[in-house]
């Protein structure tokens, strides 16, 4: 009974930024065919960031008007809308149009506008849907949220994403250019890098991403009406102190079915604290660490690293790219199964993963900061460097995020939407960071996998 309801969880949970990262690990299929080239992950990232409309449109209802605020039809909307839009990718991803005097692919941008809000808005709608749940199926969410990274990675290695080969080209000095031929003095030589057809084409990859949001939909309706997930709900007196928590919010007053071990000699202002995140277990002082690591945990992952991943990985090979994307997203879902049998709370460990995770990234960062000739480039040791530290980066701070989840979930309702709040408002800032630098200044360079010549 309870693995039924563990798996449907996981399932809802994979719904949850697939339609995203689905589009992330599909780039180099979509780079060579649409005019935006390689300055599409920045593009994705700034339309990512617009879409938060949709997370704080939900923040700013849950605060001001939670009466009016039905999550599950904001829940059952969103999905929806994820299914249309996937469905709909196959068929106008290469349409392309004039705006601002260049041609862009004006169809892929709106498109990635709308599957953006879908996957920004479960942040704010999703965690807190969970608080119906016992808290034992929140990590199985997570799971299935990490999942949303690795599964369509691994269905893209299957596909043969971006595997590249160095083909001989000849330029005639008429202009015909031809692969393999021996030179008669009248042609330039190049060596250029040739992208080798895929196993099948993106459409097929975004017909998978459809259907997997509409089995994300098939979860979230069982998660709701199946027998088997109704006797899994938490107690109601647990949905009756959310409801008073609110009331709380909107009148300023204390709740005390909330607080019984709040002495008298309590501060108001503590009082206040702990009303708003049910057991107030957490001095103010802690809950704004929590929120801190929580935006700068999220700013790092969702935002900053994914921006230059290629300037890091590319220079040690493809090879090194694809295995830095796909054991790293497998680590995702590893760490919130390792928090499944080993669930922590302690401050201490965070705040050290935090910065075993930030030394991974900024090692990360030098690496993209140096491209294309970083530190130990064309040698094994580097490409190994280079996949362990994406493999730490996303495991350590994967579990930060659990524990982060954890302890917030323990703190009510309130506690997680405003966890999805912080989470949107950390990437949006890291987004923004990283937009001008990319796509701009161009401070990163990548380098050609056939021509680029570095002196070791």
């Amino acid at each position: 009974m309870a693995s039924i309801v563990h798996v449907l969880a996981a399932v809802f949970g994979m719904g949850s930024w697939i339609a995203i990262n689905g589009l992330w690990v599909e780039l180099p299929l979509i780079v060579p065919e649409i005019p935006e080239g390689w300055y599409l992950p920045s593009y994705l990232t700034i339309i990512i960031q617009f879409a938060n409309v949709g997370p704080l449109f939900v923040t700013l209802m849950h605060r001001f008007s939670p009466r009016k605020l039905n999550e599950s039809a904001v829940i059952y909307a969103i999905v929806c809308l994820g299914i249309a839009a996937s469905f709909l990718l196959p068929f106008f991803w290469k349409v392309t149009s004039m705006l601002a005097g260049a041609v862009h692919s004006t169809a892929l941008l709106v498109l990635a506008f709308f599957l953006s809000v879908v996957d920004c808005t479960s942040s704010v709608t999703f965690l807190p849907f969970m608080t119906r749940l016992q808290p034992k199926y929140l990590t199985s969410y997570f799971i299935g949220e990490g999942l949303s990274g690795l599964v369509p990675g691994l269905v893209a290695l299957g596909q043969g994403v971006g595997v590249v080969s160095c083909v001989n080209t000849t330029q005639s000095t008429t202009g015909n250019v031809s692969s393999n031929l021996t030179g008669d003095g009248s042609n330039d030589y190049s060596i250029v890098a040739q992208y080798q057809p895929a196993n099948f084409p993106p459409e097929i990859f975004f017909f998978f991403l459809s259907g997997v949001m509409a089995l994300c939909l098939v979860a979230f309706i069982l998660l709701n009406y199946l027998p088997q997930s109704r006797q899994q709900r938490t107690t109601g007196k647990y949905e009756q102190t959310e409801a008073a928590n609110g009331e709380a919010e909107l009148n300023k007053i204390e709740v005390t079915e909330q607080r019984p071990m709040i002495s008298p000699s309590d501060s108001q202002h503590e009082a206040r604290v702990k009303a708003i995140f049910g057991t107030g277990k957490y001095s103010r002082s802690e809950m704004v660490l929590i929120f801190l690591i929580l935006g700068w945990v999220n700013a790092l992952t969702n935002a900053v690293l994914p921006s230059v991943q290629s300037y890091s990985c590319l220079p040690y090979g493809n090879l090194a790219y694809h295995l830095s994307a796909a054991l790293g997203a497998m680590a995702n879902p590893l760490a919130c199964f390792i928090a499944m049998f080993y669930t922590n709370r302690s401050l201490r460990l965070m705040g050290f993963l935090t910065l075993t995770g930030t030394a991974m990234g900024s090692y990360i960062m030098v690496m993209a900061v140096l491209s294309p000739c970083p530190w130990l480039v064309q040698t094994r040791a580097g490409s190994i460097l280079i996949v362990m530290s994406w493999i730490l980066f996303v495991g350590t701070l994967s579990y930060v995020k659990v524990m982060i989840g954890i302890i917030l979930r323990d703190e009510g309702h309130s506690a997680l939407v405003w966890c999805g709040a912080v989470v949107q408002l950390g990437s949006m800032l890291g987004a923004l960071t990283m937009f001008p630098l990319v796509s701009i200044y161009n401070l990163f360079q990548s380098g050609d996998p056939c021509n680029t010549k570095c002196f070791l």
